[in-house]
């Protein structure tokens, strides 16, 4: 088999992105590049690695099965240039990704767990959607990620191996709207109010899901303002320019001028938060930090 490097971390990137227009942007390369790499891979591998579809590019089982190796050849490539320009450190670096709203919950706390129990053990955090940190995981962009699972709790993709997940903690989805607006004084909405509210959201994409508006919501949600940012989301609700969901762990960093609903007359909303990996034996370092998340719940 002849594969290049760049071509490994060009299957790594598009793995991470799910499309070639994003690897590209990601990389700096143009799109007709990645495509000649992705040719280049298949032709080298001599099976067909990318799977074409109308909402993105996924890898084949063979396209895993040569992303496993590419994280072992691009994470021996990485230390051998520690090494040989005298970059190489005694401290474990942890790269962890977290769910939009999970950083502002638990992720200062974490931090500080850690800190004291290994503080040899240095993380650097992304944020994302869990359908991105699932890609980055699985691309080997990440060694942990914080995720967010809705009833029934189905895998988060139908990649083999599964990913080893374990259970933060359980949230339920609350309203979040101006403490002097149109439910002042309320602690309950019911969802027919909601239907002509003005919500405050992320629409959703083919890759992504919509972040932000009652999902039992019995019709079209009234998206006025896109915003992926919560602080940017509850600042708004302060102001009266609509409502956002939130997670109820959320509440203690609830700005002043927001209030929360919960919503009667549909079935309640319960997220879970998951801290995910890849499976196989982790690092130290890995367990270390896995605890440290849930120890700040």
């Amino acid at each position: 088999m002849d594969v290049s490097t760049t071509g490994l971390r060009v299957l790594r990137q598009i793995a991470e992105s799910g499309s070639f227009t994003a690897a590209a942007t990601r990389l700096g390369y143009t799109q007709s590049a990645v495509s000649r790499q992705a040719a280049a891979l298949e032709r080298g591998a001599g099976t067909t690695l990318f799977e074409r579809r109308p909402d993105g590019v996924r890898l084949t089982p063979a396209g895993l099965t040569l992303l496993r190796h590419a994280h072992t050849v691009l994470a021996s490539l990485a230390a051998a240039e520690r090494e040989l320009t005298g970059a190489a450190s005694s401290t474990e670096v942890v790269r962890l990704g977290v769910f939009l709203s999970a950083g502002a919950a638990i992720l200062p706390a974490a931090l500080a767990h850690l800190a004291a129990a290994s503080p040899q053990i240095t993380v650097t955090t992304s944020e994302g959607t869990t359908p991105s940190l699932t890609r980055a995981l699985r691309a080997g962009s990440l060694d942990l990620a914080v995720l967010t699972s809705r009833p029934p709790h189905r895998p988060f993709d139908g990649d083999a191996p599964r990913l080893r997940v374990e259970t933060v903690a359980d949230t339920e989805l609350l309203v979040a709207a101006a403490s002097a607006g149109q439910f002042a004084g309320r602690t309950a909405v019911h969802v027919d109010e909601l239907l002509e509210a003005a919500w405050i959201a992320t629409p959703s994409s083919s890759t992504e899901p919509m972040l932000g508006a009652w999902p039992g919501l019995p019709g079209r949600p009234r998206i006025v303002h896109s915003a992926r940012d919560w602080l940017t989301k509850l600042h708004l609700v302060a102001r009266g320019f609509g409502v956002t969901t939130v997670p109820a762990r959320l509440a203690p960093l609830l700005p002043a001028g927001v209030s929360l609903l919960r919503v009667d007359g549909a079935p309640p909303e319960v997220r879970r938060l998951l801290v995910a990996r890849l499976p196989g034996r982790p690092a130290p370092s890995v367990t270390a930090v896995t605890r440290a998340i849930l120890s700040a719940t």
